[in-house]
């Protein structure tokens, strides 16, 4: 790569900003969104997701079901250019049930913005996608959201950050008044107020109002009325408290900067985009096998972090997300794929937008292409046009929920042994197969019982296929490791030795005292949560 096209890599890597937005359910995920597509200029007109009352749905939400429940349930990428940045938003779904797909969405970003609603802080769902981004080493900031509904006090959230994430909060701006009070912030970065009104029902941009100065200013005071003593209050005890923003500890993932405002309303929105895009990090070098790669410094490179089929239902495509992690991507163009070591063209390529697509002749590190997938790719392979590296792949985690698959009760088997085969490819289900009785079973395991419902559905809208589920009473599976005899379990009654879609062997068991007495009983049994335990250590 000569240096004026490194150069010129290097200037398209330095404005791009990748991002997740990781949540617990309800706490304004996709309504967050939407408004940043707004403020991006992606939308003229925001649509919040209402249930199944909605009159309009995200544009982020496109598979039917979503749409009827008023919930995300598969990731999708958005993006638009702001003020000279490109921003791509991996959006992830914010039920628990998925949180494996969030964790492949997480491999793919560069930074993430935790969503906390203002009455509930740290919810179960929030810790634990903290700590993925905290195992990835990723960047995050926080938006304290829903602020035009009476919630908890700023420090106390910011307190419960602190003792329950182990990271420290440090606010960059403070909200005016909430519930129905809420004014607008004080930002303590740049010595501003900002005061909103207008807004049709939050479709559309607010009106600002912008004050400069100190929080002692004369204006500031005059400006907020009955509210200055409260923010001079609140601001003198976050000042004594020493919290100063340092851009090293956030990159470091020792800080948390934090933002109020209210997605709904898109109060304090604009605001928190322009000082997130300031302080988030630009795509940086991504660890292989062969060591780390540069962006800027080496060929196209990426690797696929999810699949998706039948985005078009007209078509029943199969579309591989791919993340470009260095060089530029040029469509046409002939690369390597490196787990078959077979030559790859680029030739049916797009940007991705929910379920708006448009092909895309160059992107660059950061960027997300959907990848036209005849069957070629699985999650986590690499692409490459030098070779010689892999990125590390994507582990497969313990599912917790099972059931088996009635297939003598479904007329269409041809079908729906394709339809399984293509949903499982996508890594939201798991496949095994028991093969104690005489004719092989097959179990699907899955986060939980809404990834079930969701494979019924897309299996009767997209194949035809009416599938037909009995529970089982397992609730992990683990894999073993070494020289594994599946004899050990073979009249076990709480355990059943399966084999995973790779022809693992893996234990389900009813829960973890079954597999701690395994492991008491049978000392040279090692189990681990991950198909892949290898790779979750790489992926660290």
């Amino acid at each position: 790569m000569g240096a004026e096209g490194e150069g010129a890599i290097a200037r398209e890597v330095a404005r791009r900003r990748t991002f997740a937005i990781i949540s617990h359910p309800d706490a304004g995920k996709t309504t967050l969104t939407e408004k940043l597509l707004l403020y991006g200029g992606a939308v003229r007109q925001a649509g919040a997701v209402r249930g199944q009352r909605a009159a309009r749905h995200a544009t982020s939400d496109w598979l039917e079901l979503e749409k009827q429940r008023g919930i995300s349930v598969s990731s999708s990428v958005l993006y638009f250019e702001y003020q000279g940045h490109r921003v791509n938003i991996l959006d992830t779904p914010g039920h628990q049930d998925f949180s494996e797909d969030t964790y492949r969405t997480l491999m793919a970003a560069d930074s993430a913005v935790m969503l906390m609603d203002a009455a509930k802080g740290v919810e179960a769902q929030t810790r634990k996608l903290f700590q993925v981004c905290r195992l990835r080493h990723i960047p995050i900031f926080t938006f304290v959201n829903k602020m035009d509904r009476f919630g908890r006090e700023g420090l106390d959230l910011m307190s419960e950050i602190e003792d329950i994430l182990g990271i420290d909060a440090v606010p960059v701006d403070w909200p005016i008044g909430s519930g129905s009070d809420f004014r607008g912030v004080y930002d303590r970065m740049r010595e501003r107020l900002l005061l909103y009104s207008g807004g049709e029902h939050g479709t559309t941009r607010v009106d600002e109002k912008v004050v400069e100065g100190a929080v002692d200013d004369p204006r500031i005071r005059e400006a907020l009325g009955r509210d200055y003593d409260d923010l001079a209050e609140h601001l003198d005890l976050i000042e004594g408290a020493g919290a100063q923003l340092d851009p090293d500890a956030v990159r470091a993932g020792e800080q948390t900067p934090m933002f109020f405002g209210s997605a709904l309303t898109n109060y304090a929105v604009e605001p928190f985009l322009d000082r997130f895009l300031g302080l988030a990090p630009c795509p940086s070098s991504r660890t292989s096998d062969q060591g780390e790669i540069e962006p800027a410094k080496h060929p196209f490179s990426g690797f696929v972090f999810k699949i998706q089929a039948n985005m078009d239902p007209d078509h029943r495509d199969r579309v591989a997300f791919l993340r470009v992690c260095s060089g530029r991507f040029t469509r046409g163009a002939t690369t390597q794929h490196v787990r078959s070591g077979k030559s790859l063209r680029l030739a049916n390529s797009t940007l991705i937008m929910g379920s708006d697509r448009r092909e895309v002749e160059v992107a660059y590190p950061g960027d997300v292409v959907g990848l036209f997938d005849p069957g070629v790719f699985r999650i986590g392979d690499t692409v490459s046009d030098e070779g010689g590296f892999a990125y590390a792949g994507i582990p497969n985690f313990a599912p917790e929920s099972f059931m088996r698959v009635e297939v003598a009760a479904t007329p269409k088997r041809k079908s729906l042994e394709k339809g399984i085969a293509q949903l499982v490819q996508e890594g939201a289900v798991q496949l095994f197969e028991d093969h104690s009785a005489a004719a092989v079973t097959w179990i699907l395991g899955a986060m939980g019982p809404l990834q079930f419902e969701v494979m019924s559905h897309r299996l009767k809208g997209e194949y035809r296929v009416d599938l037909q589920l009995t529970p089982l009473p397992f609730k992990l599976a683990r894999w073993p490791q070494g020289d594994f005899d599946p004899d050990l379990f073979r009249h076990a009654e709480r355990i059943k030795v399966v084999r995973d879609g790779e022809g693992r062997f893996a234990i389900l068991a009813h829960n973890d005292w079954d597999v701690q007495r395994a492991l008491e009983r049978h000392e040279n049994l090692e189990l681990s949560e991950t198909a892949d335990p290898e790779l979750f250590e790489a992926a660290r």
